[in-house]
């Protein structure tokens, strides 16, 4: 029987995937906002607008999971409509069209204004930088371009986001002073390759010149650099990391691996010594850099010793932060001709190895972080702990920093100078200083 729906002309807007995809939701939000439409994220209401991601066999499954509970829903009288946007969408929507026809309609990437139109709004081309952020109102993240156009054998995003598209500087610094008046503290720099930035645009590679940009505007205080691509990386990023106090000593720079034959495979375009030259680079001009990256295991061909030269090599860097994936064989990605080789066991296996030695490495550097005083800002309170991030630490992939809310209290969204007490793997416990 048909139950009655609830929440009448209200859009629940469902985001999976990455930060790039909830920045995309929250641009979305806020057009409907300035069409006066009624809109929640991952909330109540009668219609869904779900954001996919299709970037591997896991994102893929989640998103075809949450499609099918919101056509149930549908189907049970609950909500009226279902409406599918995203990479998956992009990539399978002949598929999905077949396979999930009770779907209202399926948009792709670059398909906001129809959307908009589905939903019964007009694009307004005038909303520079106004979008509803779903973060912890002290930070935020900021788009500066689209798409790619690395050749990376084993990925499918230039399928999904076709090819890089920086966004002006005027722009960004306008979108940044709008986030900056809304309480925005913290900057987190997202791309499918920042470094690629400006080529497009300026004929040269201008990230540089943006942050400096971005340090201008007042009220932002962390300026983070998520995505870079270690080919081509432009030193004079380096410069600005290491003179301005605004831009975090902090870069997440996906390596992937390190074994020369895999990295000519993956086609990334560099070696092992170039890589390692690059990181000596980074720690010689920013001391106290905090590198993130991550690694792929069980990419076609990777043999043992290929694993053993990624596995020494991890116990030499020392990473500061790290995360692993097991390999994912993506059809119309170069490296779907090579033969999936390496058993689904065998990449897990390899996946846990690396993490139990980055665990280590991870709980040795922490413990020479405490009685080290450091400025947190404050993102929440969960539990009995007020939780803060340093300047090396990104929100929900880095370590965190706990203090007791028994017997501290603290403003969420400030700054405090918090002393560590303690340290676990991926864990410090302070106290701050003044309270």
């Amino acid at each position: 029987m048909r139950t009655k729906t609830t929440k009448k002309n209200r859009i629940n807007v469902v985001t999976l995937g990455c930060s790039k995809n909830l920045y995309d939701s929250e641009v979305l939000m806020g057009q409907l906002k300035a069409n006066n439409k009624e809109v929640v994220h991952e909330g109540e209401g009668n219609i869904a607008v779900i954001n996919t991601c299709g970037f591997i066999d896991n994102a893929k499954e989640e998103s075809v999971n949450t499609i099918l509970e919101y056509v149930q829903k549908k189907e049970a009288g609950e909500i009226d409509k279902v409406f599918v946007t995203g990479c998956l969408s992009e990539r399978y929507k002949p598929d999905l069209e077949k396979e999930i026809p009770d779907v209202d309609r399926y948009f792709g990437t670059t398909d906001l204004p129809n959307l908009l139109k589905a939903l019964g709004a007009d694009y307004k081309h005038e909303l520079i930088g106004e979008r509803i952020t779903t973060t912890p109102k002290n930070y935020a993240y900021l788009k500066i371009a689209e798409g790619c156009d690395r050749p990376c054998s084993f990925c499918a995003i230039p399928l999904m986001r076709g090819k890089h598209l920086s966004k002006p500087i005027e722009e960004l610094t306008i979108e940044a002073r709008k986030l900056a008046k809304n309480g925005v503290k913290e900057l987190i720099l997202i791309a499918q390759d920042l470094t690629y930035y400006g080529l497009d645009l300026y004929k040269k590679r201008e990230l540089a010149r943006l942050l400096l940009a971005l340090c201008k505007v007042e009220g932002i205080e962390w300026i983070r650099l998520h995505y870079a691509f270690p080919t081509g990386f432009p030193l004079d990023v380096l410069e600005v990391i290491k003179t301005q106090p605004k831009v975090c000593n902090y870069i997440d720079i996906p390596l992937q691996h390190i074994s020369d034959p895999i990295l000519k495979s993956m086609r990334r375009g560099t070696t092992m010594q170039k890589t390692n030259k690059l990181l000596r680079e980074f720690r010689e001009i920013v001391s106290d850099m905090a590198i993130r990256t991550t690694l792929i295991v069980g990419y076609p061909g990777e043999t043992e010793q290929d694993f053993n030269t990624l596995k020494s090599w991890v116990q030499d860097m020392r990473f500061e932060r790290l995360g692993c994936f097991t390999y994912s064989h993506e059809e119309n990605t170069h490296a779907y001709s090579l033969e999936d080789d390496v058993p689904e066991e065998t990449k897990q296996q390899r996946a846990n190895e690396i993490m139990e030695l980055q665990s280590q490495i991870s709980w040795e550097l922490n413990q020479q972080k405490i009685g080290k005083e450091f400025r947190c800002l404050i993102d929440r309170k969960e539990g009995n702990y007020f939780v803060g991030r340093t300047e090396y630490d990104s929100p929900d992939v880095d370590n965190e920093v706990l203090i007791d809310a028994s017997r501290f209290y603290l403003k969420i969204g400030d700054f405090t100078d918090v002393k560590i007490v303690e340290a676990a793997d991926f864990d410090l416990y302070g106290e701050p200083l003044t309270n």
